[in-house]
């Protein structure tokens, strides 16, 4: 078999459209192995790209408007979505089936400090009516440290993507209060990423026919089966807890059959990042964006 290179710049249940194409075994009927990794805490999976050691990278639409802003080109495109939707939840301490998100208002929330997470953080906060500086932000580092904070007692509400919250409340640490997505919409949150010569390869265009049959089996395949396939990547997180966030983000619709990325989509990840001042103009989509192999 050949084997295919894959880089995640963050590993959660979030990404499934890029484990279950190695779980639910799609890659190996295209004869294909692949080989996966994450990247080191506080690199950027472009550099895996870059070195050669990655064919293909979990990324973000947001690494194109950085290199851009710093007025450099790149050979990396952004060539698929992985999810069409803000996964993250918003968790409390206590069950709150009403709450409204101006509880937030004075509130401390532990949160990511920057980047796109906080970036749609805040833009959300801003659709619902809240200024980003009326909430007390706690900021204690990567995914692991806002997990450890809050269930050590720090702050009133946490900022996760599953199957962090989940497991929170099947520990009975928190309960889910909030998804950031539905007040965003559909908008271009994470993608696929490799250089653009690599597209022309029949590596790629046998990945991408595996990808295509992923994104189909995630609509269609049950959370528990899903699971099930994927529960080997996830040694910490029980199966039943794995499953809840699955369902939970099939039922978001984050997970969209279409493997393109939108120009609509597109353009409300350019709205959340000029509301930000983290763009000083709105980028042409081909600058980011490109075509999926045929």
């Amino acid at each position: 078999m050949e084997t295919i290179n894959i880089q995640f710049t963050l590993f959660s249940a979030f990404y499934s459209p890029l484990i279950s194409i190695m779980s639910g075994g799609f890659l190996k009927e295209e004869g294909l192995e692949a080989s996966w990794s994450v990247a080191p805490p506080g690199a950027s999976a472009i550099t895996a790209l870059e070195d050669g050691s990655a064919h293909v990278i979990q990324s973000a639409l947001s690494q194109g408007f950085s290199v851009l802003e710093k007025g450099e080109t790149t050979s990396v495109v952004h060539f698929a979505q992985i999810n069409e939707m803000d996964g993250f939840f918003l968790t409390a301490r206590e069950p709150d089936p009403d709450f409204t998100w101006d509880k937030l208002k004075n509130a401390e929330v532990v949160m990511f400090k920057s980047g796109q997470p906080r970036a749609m953080f805040n833009y959300a906060c801003h659709k619902a009516g809240i200024a980003p500086d009326e909430i007390n932000a706690v900021c204690p580092g990567g995914a692991a440290d806002i997990d450890a904070a809050f269930r050590d007692g720090q702050g009133q509400y946490v900022q996760q993507q599953g199957p962090f919250p989940q497991q929170l409340e099947a520990d009975g640490v928190g309960h889910v209060v909030a998804q950031v997505g539905p007040l965003i919409g559909p908008c271009g949150f994470s993608s696929l990423a490799s250089n653009r010569d690599w597209l022309d390869t029949e590596l790629a265009k046998a990945f991408m026919r595996a990808y295509r049959k992923t994104r189909v089996y995630l609509n269609e395949e049950t959370a528990e089966n899903i699971a099930k396939a994927e529960k080997p990547y996830f040694p910490s997180i029980d199966e039943d807890v794995l499953a809840k966030c699955i369902a939970t983000y099939q039922a978001l619709g984050c997970w969209t059959p279409h493997v393109e990325i939108t120009r609509d989509a597109y353009e409300i990840t350019l709205d959340v990042f000029e509301f930000n001042g983290l763009i000083s103009e709105r980028y042409p989509y081909e600058k980011i964006c490109g075509e999926p192999p045929a």
